[in-house]
């Protein structure tokens, strides 16, 4: 990019991804900080009260600094939310208003299921990633599966289970079970529109099954339920239709959920992964018909199983994935020579093609 720009890095939120976010944002901030744009951070929940209008974008800037001003607010978000009507905070709108581009630092629900995209889109906001549909449609595990089924693209199977519509016997939900639907133990259980694996379980046996599924309804009201595929994980970016090397996750201890995410050397990550050729660019090619299944435009990252067979599976999209410098997207731009500053700034420009006219 030649001509600096003034950013919003919008990070925050409600969801169970908020920490995340803020380390995402901050990353983000710094490093567009370091290409000589003018970006700041901006909590998309609690706002800015006391913002500058005649300074929103100041030469000097300390990302560090706001985002410890952001987790300050931490505490306060469970209450907020409950004597609170509405999502932005306060000058939201209006500071990204003021801004070239709003960089979505968000992660999970109300930032990556594409009801921000669509405000901003109503508002004529531009932002960063793929539209509000593509992100609600990727964001929903059961609409993603079906959309893979559709297209041909190999994922695990599954079924979908609703809360509200589930019978009851003393005073207690019965769920489906797996068997009957065509899975043997062990099962994976996990929230529909959950990202990060918040409240993903493996299920042994019917007593743990049914205590998965009350974890799972305790953080929304849809869940999936997937045969349990033992074998390596992988992850694929897929950047403006262009699938980026191939990365192994290999957690040391378990699988890939939250901990193992985001717990400093509790996983061996490995970019590019030791596959043949061949196995790369079938996955590769898996990923970008899967992200066009979804409809994602701009950019995404996809996850992926491979048994031991050599089978692979498409576990799901994040079209917000987690960008911090160590996260896995900014690592398989490495392999290509692409710093982590100058792939924020790519993801920028690839962004702001479809506001072209």
């Amino acid at each position: 990019m030649k001509k600096p720009m003034n950013i919003v890095v919008l990070c925050g939120g409600t969801s169970t991804e908020r920490d995340v976010s803020i380390v995402s944002g901050t990353g983000v901030c710094g490093a567009l900080r370091s290409r000589g744009h003018r970006a700041i951070l901006l909590d998309v929940y609690f706002g800015q009260e006391d913002a500058d209008f005649d300074d929103l974008f100041p030469e000097e800037y300390d990302a560090e600094r706001a985002a410890d001003s952001i987790r300050a607010r931490n505490p306060l978000l469970k209450e907020t939310e409950r004597t609170r009507r509405g999502f932005f905070g306060p000058n939201v709108l209006e500071i990204c208003l003021k801004a070239d581009v709003v960089f979505l630092a968000l992660h999970g629900a109300n930032g990556e299921d594409g009801k921000v995209q669509a405000s901003f889109d109503l508002f004529g906001i531009p932002y960063t990633g793929t539209g509000h549909l593509s992100s609600a449609l990727a964001m929903d595990k059961t609409m993603s599966k079906q959309a893979f089924l559709a297209h041909s693209i190999p994922t695990p199977k599954g079924f979908s289970v609703v809360r509200d519509e589930l019978e009851e016997a003393d005073g207690k939900p019965v769920y489906p079970n797996p068997e009957i639907n065509g899975l043997s133990y062990p099962v994976i259980v996990k929230p529909c529109c959950g990202g990060s694996s918040v409240g993903v379980t493996i299920a042994r046996d019917i007593s743990g099954y049914r205590s998965a599924m009350d974890t799972a309804f305790e953080l929304e009201g849809e869940a999936v339920v997937e045969e349990f595929i033992t074998g390596r994980e992988f992850s694929v970016a897929v950047i403006d239709k262009e699938a980026y090397p191939v990365i192994e996750i290999a957690p040391k201890c378990g699988f890939y959920d939250y901990k193992n995410k985001y717990s400093a050397g509790s996983t061996v990550e490995t970019c590019p992964a030791d596959l043949t050729g061949e196995k790369t660019a079938e996955m590769q090619d898996i990923a970008v018909r899967a992200a066009a299944a979804l409809g994602i435009t701009d950019y995404c990252r996809l996850d992926f199983l491979m048994r031991e067979d050599g089978e692979l599976f498409v576990l799901e999209a994040n079209t917000l994935p987690g960008m911090t410098p160590t996260s896995l997207i900014p690592q398989e731009a490495a392999v290509l020579g692409i710093s982590y500053p100058e792939l924020c700034e790519k993801l920028i420009a690839i962004s702001m093609k479809k506001y072209e006219k």
